[in-house]
């Protein structure tokens, strides 16, 4: 079972009520997070099943009035630095899961395949570091078809698959929203290129899978509708054992801005209402259910535990 670090810088009760916190709030260090990165893989099991996650790298978003739809800069500024963050950027990290099983070695979301933020696109050097043979990814689930989790899929200049003899399991939802053929001139401008490399390549692939909501996509992992951040988003929730892991994708970004502030509408939310009935849905489920959550954008390590603070929640990282 995950176990969260211990090496934590720790706010006592009574600075935490000063912060506007119901308890004690635990930080991983910036020398320990940096660390971790630098090793670019933690791995911890969920019973039987062997975790990884790979560190793909980071986009330090420049601060916009348009990124949080009711939050201001100065609100979100306010955020970073009581996490202890720096309020220079919004650093926005990028981490895969990789589950082993008996049988399988199962991929979740693949990446930005180096074709987004130039400081990301190290998950195949992690990948290799961690002892896990690229060839030997036998499944791929896809979380949702944004560019930072299908990127890894396809070749910068060809689109040639990179995974070829992997099966590639999607969302049914999502993947009919993509490859609608109407849907190029609905988009805006920002996201037609996507759209367009959407159909032209999964399409013809013979190696993709769709599936719905609550489909065991293999044994102990089963899909999770998660809606809002896109019109068919999906979490998968891992079981072996008395242990639960949910990879929620993207229903939060930072952990310092959207778990602690649950209802917080990021712009890249296609439905920011049923979005934030998504998060708070899977956030007092992962409390409920005591369970590992792992989110995409949760920062370095991006698994650990999660628990109810005031109206917000605050998530522990595990120890890397």
């Amino acid at each position: 079972m995950l176990k969260t670090t211990r090496r934590e810088v720790v706010l006592s009760g009574t600075a935490a009520a000063t912060l506007g916190l119901a308890g004690s709030l635990e930080f991983l260090p910036a020398a320990f997070a940096d660390e971790a990165r630098e090793k670019g893989f933690t791995t911890y099991k969920i019973g039987d099943i062997e975790c990884t996650s790979l560190y793909d790298g980071i986009w330090k978003k420049k601060h916009d009035d348009g990124f949080i739809r009711n939050a201001s800069v100065d609100d979100t500024k306010a955020a970073l630095a009581k996490a202890g963050l720096s309020t220079e950027f919004v650093p926005i990290e990028f981490t895969q899961t990789v589950l082993k099983t008996a049988d399988r070695t199962i991929l979740i979301d693949a990446g930005t395949g180096g074709q987004l933020a130039p400081s990301a696109g190290m998950s195949t050097k992690h990948m290799e570091a961690a002892g896990i043979d690229a060839a030997s990814i036998d499944t791929i689930l896809i979380s949702h078809f944004h560019p930072d989790h299908i990127f890894g899929l396809m070749a910068k200049d060809t689109n040639a698959q990179l995974f070829p003899n992997a099966e590639i399991i999607v969302p049914e939802t999502e993947y009919k929203f993509w490859t609608d053929p109407a849907l190029i001139d609905k988009l805006p401008d920002r996201r037609k290129g996507l759209g367009k490399r959407i159909q032209a390549t999964f399409p013809t692939w013979s190696n993709i899978r769709q599936i719905g909501n609550d489909i065991e996509v293999a044994p102990g992992v089963r899909s999770l509708s998660a809606f809002g951040h896109t019109p068919g988003h999906t979490a998968f929730h891992v079981a072996s054992g008395n242990d639960q892991l949910m990879v929620v994708g993207d229903i939060a970004n930072l952990p310092a801005l959207f778990v602690a502030n649950p209802t917080w509408q990021a712009v890249f939310d296609a439905d920011p209402e049923t979005a934030t009935e998504t998060r708070l849905k899977l956030f007092d489920q992962a409390v409920a259910d005591n369970a590992v959550i792992a989110g995409y954008h949760f920062g370095f390590p991006n698994a650990g535990t999660i628990s109810k603070d005031g109206n917000g929640y605050v998530f522990q990282p595990a120890d890397a």
